[in-house]
Formats: structure tokens, C-alpha cells, sequence
């Protein structure tokens, strides 16, 4: 089986635009769920990257994670 990477799909070649409404959503609907905590292993690029996005967008940088994830579920649920 040939793996495939997200970074390779050409729909992340060209510049992150995240809805508004997506963000708020994302807030609203987990403001008040119980999260576990769970790490993950990014490259300080990646982190600097994700810190500016968000600090550009005027949220803090786990919710644009969380946002980013989410949206990744979505995008796979849509391909399957």
C-alpha cells in the first residue's frame, strides 16, 4: 500500500484561510465538553507557523488546532 501525506494533497498548497464561522463553532461546541489531554510531536516550524496563523486570526493557537483537526475529520469523513 502506498502511503499518502497530507502536506502532498493540493489542497494545502495554497494559503490557510479558516472560516470565522468555523472557529467560533469549534469554541462553542467544545467550551464546555470534557477534553482529554494528548500531546503531539511538531516540528518548531510547524509551531511557529500555527502561532502566527492564529495570532493573525486573533484566536489562541490550541483552538486553531483543534479547529485544524476537526476540519481534517471532516475533509476524511467527505472522501470516504
Amino acid at each position: 500500500m502506498k502511503k499518502s501525506y497530507v502536506k502532498s494533497l493540493k489542497e494545502y498548497d495554497g494559503p490557510v484561510e479558516i472560516e470565522a464561522e468555523k472557529i467560533l463553532a469549534a469554541m462553542k461546541r467544545y467550551k464546555d465538553s470534557k477534553k482529554k489531554p494528548t500531546s503531539v510531536a511538531l516540528d518548531e516550524k510547524t509551531i511557529h507557523e500555527i502561532k502566527r496563523i492564529a495570532e493573525k486570526q486573533g484566536i489562541p493557537y490550541q483552538v486553531l488546532i483543534r479547529v485544524l483537526i476537526l476540519d481534517g475529520l471532516d475533509r476524511i469523513k467527505k472522501a470516504a
